[in-house]
């Protein structure tokens, strides 16, 4: 049987708000920028180079822009699914969609892509099109926003809808938890993996600060079942007394939380450190303990 994969997100409409953004993304590109830091911290530990490269959501080109210092990477390779960003790239660049990788086998002997697989449907696919992509031992290191972000806006906002129509809209995008994840990259074929999480905290003035900036940053809703009329107003003004009543501090600012998961993993390859078969043990307790070590007890009832 072929599994069928829900399709939540409206990929036109993940293309048409970033589009939108590109303009003035600069001014609203700090969770980007904090995201990137965190991508180019592992790199610089890295201790070697990564000739021909991928940025899969590349935005403006500025992770490529905080690599290039380290020295470690050649020519980056800008996917980007708005075209309006493609001039700010400045780089190399192709335009598709985030889960669609046209690229030969063994291409890029690095893939990386900060903050944008929260809105793919299919990440597992994903993950066997990355490692598909990769040469033997290529880097994949990737991150994404992680289920308890924005946790508050997404509470405040089912309470008023639920309280004004009796009902609730698609309006937050599901996002994955690092114990979901985390398993994404064996599952691909990926060896070393490892997946961490940062949280951060953003404080605002009030709910509607927040949103202006996720409209900045193309991050607004793109659930294929969203409403598709305008939502009233006193709707989004009693969201924000919710918002302020549940989570709000003693100034009146509120704070809006943000989980970036970050994944690591390596295309298989030969050069790699491998766990030991069981029963390869080449120490005994004898070695370890000397002849004096207790024997052994084989019968739980012979435990004094």
């Amino acid at each position: 049987m072929t599994h069928q994969v829900p399709t939540l997100f409206d990929k036109a409409a993940v293309r048409r708000n970033r589009a939108r953004a590109a303009a003035g993304y600069d001014a609203f590109a700090f969770l980007k920028d904090e995201a990137v830091l965190r991508l180019a911290d592992r790199v610089e530990l890295m201790r070697r180079s990564f000739p021909v490269c991928l940025d899969l959501g590349a935005h403006d080109g500025r992770l490529a822009r905080h690599l290039r210092p380290l020295q470690k990477i050649g020519t980056m390779i800008a996917a980007e699914p708005a075209a309006a960003f493609m001039p700010a790239a400045g780089q190399p660049s192709v335009v598709h969609d985030l889960d669609m990788l046209p690229y030969k086998d063994a291409s890029f002997d690095a893939v990386f892509s900060c903050l944008n697989l929260h809105w793919v449907d299919d990440l597992p696919g994903l993950m066997m099109q990355i490692r598909r992509v990769l040469k033997p031992d290529g880097l994949c290191l990737v991150n994404l926003l992680g289920g308890t972000s924005l946790h508050e806006l997404r509470a405040a906002l089912a309470a008023a809808e639920q309280e004004v129509l009796g009902g609730v809209h698609p309006r937050c995008a599901p996002l994955a938890d690092i114990r979901d994840v985390g398993g994404l990259l064996g599952r691909a074929g990926l060896a070393l993996p490892v997946a961490d999480s940062d949280r951060l905290e953003v404080t605002y003035p009030d709910m509607f600060r927040l949103m202006a900036d996720l409209r900045g940053m193309g991050e607004q809703n793109a659930l294929l079942g969203r409403a598709r009329m305008p939502t009233r107003r006193h709707i989004f003004i009693r969201a924000a007394e919710i918002y302020a009543t549940r989570f709000g501090r003693p100034d009146g600012s509120i704070p809006a939380s943000f989980e970036i998961v970050t994944l690591t993993g390596w295309a298989p390859h030969e050069s790699q450190q491998k766990p030991l078969p069981r029963g390869s043990a080449t120490a005994s307790f004898t070695d370890l303990f000397g002849d004096d070590s207790p024997p052994a007890i084989t019968d739980p009832a012979k435990r004094q």
